[in-house]
């Protein structure tokens, strides 16, 4: 592998698929030529698409997030190990939206995953202890003010946290923006990602994802 390539995991929130991505996904792509972007689609089923972990019942229940983990590291091992990043995570990033936010957050808080950035889209921390220790993965946390389904204090929270445990972060509270990806928003994370994983900038397209 190159040392300039690249590896870019978008994750999708609930209810949806790897299709919800694409957009933002082609757009990425076009700006990074270098850059692998994957898209996957969540492990478990959900009656609208699919799901990386169930909100029924407690969501937060030990063999919940036990199995939660187990498939997002499955899932995240399957495509680094086909993409030949297993000895270059300081070239990988995750981008989260939703319930992909929050996954990739617990990934990185956790220590799981020391990853090269990570940009959460409208996502939370799960209350669990952040781990500091040598993972310093770069965060960028982007949330709608107008956000009805999680607060963008859930964001504003996070970013205390991770900076508590030593982590760089970023926190960008965008005004009359609900649940999604703005324009701004996809421009901005991706400004973020071109610095953090160092690549030379470019002019960052006009986004539209839902």
């Amino acid at each position: 592998m190159h040392a300039d390539k690249t590896l870019i995991m978008l994750f999708h929130g609930i209810g949806a698929s790897s299709a919800q991505l694409i957009p933002l996904a082609s757009s990425y792509q076009s700006s990074l030529p270098e850059a692998r972007v994957v898209v996957p689609d969540a492990p478990f089923r959900h009656q609208y698409g699919r799901e990386w972990f169930s909100i029924h019942g407690d969501p937060l229940a030990p063999d919940r997030i036990c199995r939660a983990r187990k498939a997002f590291d499955a899932t995240v091992t399957e495509i680094i190990t086909r993409e030949g990043f297993e000895n270059s995570l300081d070239r990988v990033a995750f981008v989260g939206v939703s319930q992909g936010a929050i996954v990739s957050l617990d990934a990185v808080a956790s220590g799981r995953w020391q990853v090269g950035s990570l940009v959460s889209f409208a996502g939370l921390l799960p209350p669990f202890r952040v781990t500091g220790g040598s993972n310093r993965t770069p965060v960028l946390l982007v949330h709608g003010d107008d956000d009805r389904t999680i607060p963008a204090f859930a964001s504003t929270m996070a970013a205390g946290e991770l900076r508590a445990a030593g982590y760089q972060v970023e926190l960008d509270i965008q005004p009359h923006v609900g649940h999604t990806i703005s324009p701004a928003g996809a421009s901005r994370a991706l400004a973020f990602l071109l610095r953090t994983l160092s690549q030379k900038p470019v002019t960052a397209p006009k986004v539209s994802a839902a």
